[in-house]
């Protein structure tokens, strides 16, 4: 397939997920109008947009502290599931007990976790770090570390033939095999990150969209809330963008 296919297939694809989220939304927008549902149980798409319109600067302060939040977690989560990824493919005795222990943190829900690390941390910005790293930390655990085991015998052979330490074997083999797992764990975190800041926002927070969501809530605000997760949604999708597209530029050698 050429460039000009691959580019002509793109953007079709893109006018067809347009046309399908344009109209699910004409179909919304068309339900709530023909049977005249209160707005108290589901606003109308234009409405929701017309409460965005009349305080865009209150939800894009709240995107930024969520969005920060949701990196920031994302960073610390990425960073220790690539760290206990690589210390498990070095001494493979540790997988049992690491993996152990990170199913069970997996296990464990978040919505729990997320009052406690409020009382014990207070409402600042610390507990939706710890919340995000969690929520991101398992999924890279496991697929950097599949793709660190992913190499072949014959490979492996070969670099030992050349008397390569299992550093050198990390360096210039395994981290290569898994650099596309590991864009594929970021394809899910990204996302993620997001959902796990909001989570922490909902259990007592100063900004973020997760305080508007749950204020518009308490006061049986719909349109605000609805808004809020509007802007989340579309902040999810440009994050998985921004991913795909960092895999395009990265892994060239693989397109």
């Amino acid at each position: 397939m050429t460039d000009t296919d691959t580019r002509l297939l793109n953007f079709k694809s893109y006018w067809l997920a347009a046309l399908l989220v344009t109209g699910a939304m004409a179909l919304w927008e068309a339900l709530v109008r023909w049977r005249e549902v209160p707005v108290y149980l589901l606003p109308a798409p234009s409405r929701i947009v017309q409460t965005f319109l009349a305080q865009p600067d209150y939800y894009m302060q709240a995107l930024l502290v969520t969005l920060g939040e949701a990196l920031g977690g994302l960073c610390i989560g990425a960073a220790t599931g690539i760290t206990t990824a690589t210390l498990v493919s070095l001494r493979p005795q540790l997988e049992r007990g690491v993996m152990t222990l990170a199913i069970l943190v997996k296990s464990t829900p978040l919505a729990a976790i997320a009052p406690l690390l409020t009382i014990w941390l207070g409402f600042g910005v610390l507990p939706k770090l710890i919340i995000t790293a969690l929520l991101t930390f398992f999924p890279t655990l496991v697929n950097v570390l599949v793709g660190l085991q992913s190499a072949e015998r014959e490979m492996l052979d070969l670099m030992r033939i050349h008397r390569a330490t299992p550093w050198q074997i990390l360096i210039h083999l395994r981290a290569w095999l898994a650099l596309p797992y590991l864009f594929a764990a970021l394809r899910v975190t990204a996302p993620l990150a997001l959902v796990g800041a909001v989570i922490a926002e909902w259990t007592g927070a100063s900004g973020g969209l997760g305080r508007v969501m749950w204020l518009a809530y308490s006061n049986l605000n719909l349109p605000p809330m609805f808004a809020a997760i509007f802007i989340l949604s579309l902040s999810g999708i440009s994050a998985y963008g921004l991913i795909v597209w960092l895999e395009k530029r990265s892994l060239r050698w693989k397109m």
